[in-house]
């Protein structure tokens, strides 16, 4: 079992490799890898992260097959079947870091903050229960000075709402806060930038 500081160790390694463009060539996923996660795997980290199709983990951090185990979704929310799929994970695997990846622009926060300053009618149910979990991550900011800046909205939106998604993994689940207290389990936040291809860990990283 790889423990949590090595596996962040190991992320933000692979995380420094893909923004030198030297990737890592070793056939992590190659014939041989295939049939040796065939038979098991053990993932050394759980992304949970956004939908969008710029911010590939496994290329991001520079990993191979089974490295890692990656829950994506519109926004990087947190609803039952992510954290079921993170629990999963964590108590199947012994994985024992977990990766809340959010990324700048992101247009799921970007699509919430329109909604609150002009309301779309039109939306459909199950884009508006995306929205609706970012909603608390974004209307804090809007009644600030930030919020009349739209760039500046959107960066701390995206921040705000990564640390809220980590939060509730730590505090919405008695299986991960059980892992959390007696197992090692970390939770961490981190954002990803389009432009850079640099992941900024700033949530919830161990000194």
């Amino acid at each position: 079992m790889i423990d949590a500081r090595e596996a962040l160790d190991r992320l933000k390694s692979g995380n420094r490799r893909f923004v030198a463009e030297l990737h890592n060539r070793d056939g992590s996923a190659g014939r041989e890898r295939r049939r040796e996660v065939a038979a098991a795997q053990e993932p050394m980290a759980i992304i949970l992260g956004c939908s969008d199709s710029r911010v590939p983990a496994e290329i991001v951090f520079d990993q191979g097959l089974g490295d890692l185990f990656v829950i994506r979704v519109a926004g990087n929310i947190v609803a039952p079947s992510q954290i079921g799929s993170v629990e999963f994970a964590a108590e199947r695997f012994c994985t024992r870091l977990v990766v809340v990846l959010g990324h700048s622009r992101c247009g799921a926060v970007i699509a919430t903050i329109e909604q609150l300053r002009r309301p779309w009618t039109e939306q459909s149910r199950n884009l508006r229960s995306i929205v609706d979990r970012i909603r608390p991550s974004v209307e804090s900011l809007m009644a600030t000075d930030t919020g009349q800046d739209t760039d500046a909205m959107v960066h701390h939106a995206v921040r705000a709402n990564i640390r809220v998604a980590a939060n509730q993994l730590r505090h919405g689940s008695e299986i991960l806060e059980h892992l959390i207290q007696h197992e090692g389990l970390v939770v961490v936040g981190a954002e990803y930038s389009l432009e850079t291809g640099i992941v900024d860990f700033f949530d919830g990283v161990p000194t």
